[in-house]
C-alpha cells in the first residue's frame, strides 16, 4: 500500500542490502531522522527480502487503522515507562528466534542533535544481541528528514510534508558489528553501555560516509532539540 507513494517521493539511494543474512534472526540498529523513516527504512529493509519487525510505540497501536496495520504486519509493541516494557524485550527475542528481522532505533526517539547525527544510545539493541546471539546489522539513513522534517525552530513539532517528488534517500548497511568481546559476560550495565557504544559508532561511521562529514567527537546526550535542525 505504502510503496507506490513512496516511489512519487523517495529516489532510493539503497547500499548494503548483501549485509543483511540470508536466514536466521538477526537485529538491524538504525538511526532515526524523521517521522517517516519507518517508511523509508522499511521499503529498503522489505526489498531486501528480510522484512522487518519494528519495535514501535505502544501508543501508535490504538491508533485506528494504524494499529491494525502494525498488529497485521507483526511489529512489535513497547510499552514505555510501565512494567510491560520486559515484554517488547520479550516478544522481540521471540521473533528473532522464530528467524526474523527486529529493527530497532537504540536513539529511543528522533535524534535531537542540531546537525542530526545519532545520539547517545539506549541499551535495548545490545540487550537483545547479547542474550539471543544473534548479529546486529548497522544502518544508516539519510533524507527523509528532507520529506517530513522532524522538528521546527525551538524544538517544536513541525510533521508537515514537503512534497517534493523523488527526493533522494540514502539507506547503507554495513557488516555486523563485532560484539564478540562480550560474549559470556553478564549483562551489567558496564556492559551494555560498552555494546552500545560500539553499536552506535557503526551507525555513525556509516553516516558520515553518506553524508562525506566528520561527525562529532561525542554523541549528542540531551533529549530535547535546542536548534533547528540541518536541512
Amino acid at each position: 500500500m505504502v510503496k507506490p507513494v513512496l516511489s512519487v517521493l523517495v529516489k532510493p539511494r539503497w547500499r548494503g542490502q548483501e549485509h543483511m543474512p540470508p536466514t536466521g534472526g538477526f537485529i538491524t540498529a538504525v538511526n532515526h531522522i524523521s517521522y517517516i523513516d519507518p517508511l523509508t527504512y522499511g521499503h529498503y529493509q522489505y526489498k531486501s527480502g528480510r522484512p522487518p519487525r519494528l519495535l514501535a510505540k505502544a501508543s501508535l497501536f490504538r491508533i485506528p487503522f494504524v494499529g491494525m496495520m502494525l498488529r497485521k504486519t507483526g511489529q512489535i509493541p513497547v510499552h514505555r515507562g510501565t512494567a510491560d516494557a520486559a515484554f517488547a524485550l520479550r516478544d522481540a527475542v521471540d521473533a528473532i528466534n522464530r528467524g526474523e528481522c527486529v529493527a530497532v532505533y537504540p536513539e529511543g526517539t528522533i535524534t535531537r542533535d542540531p546537525r542530526m547525527w545519532p545520539m547517545a544510545g539506549k541499551s535495548g539493541a545490545a540487550r537483545l544481541a547479547l542474550a539471543t546471539g544473534a548479529p546486529v546489522i548497522p544502518v544508516a539513513q539519510w533524507g527523509a528528514h528532507r520529506i517530513a522534517p522532524p522538528y521546527a525552530r525551538g524544538g517544536r513539532g513541525n510533521r508537515r510534508l514537503r512534497l517534493v517528488l523523488r527526493q533522494p534517500v540514502h539507506v547503507l548497511a554495513g557488516p555486523p558489528v563485532d560484539l564478540t568481546r562480550y560474549a559470556g559476560k553478564p549483562l551489567t550495565q558496564q556492559v551494555l553501555r560498552e555494546a552500545t557504544a560500539d553499536i552506535m559508532a557503526a551507525i555513525t561511521a556509516l553516516l558520515a560516509e553518506i553524508r562525506d562529514e566528520r561527525p562529532p567527537a561525542e554523541p549528542h546526550k540531551s533529549n530535547r532539540a535546542s536548534h533547528r535542525p540541518i536541512q
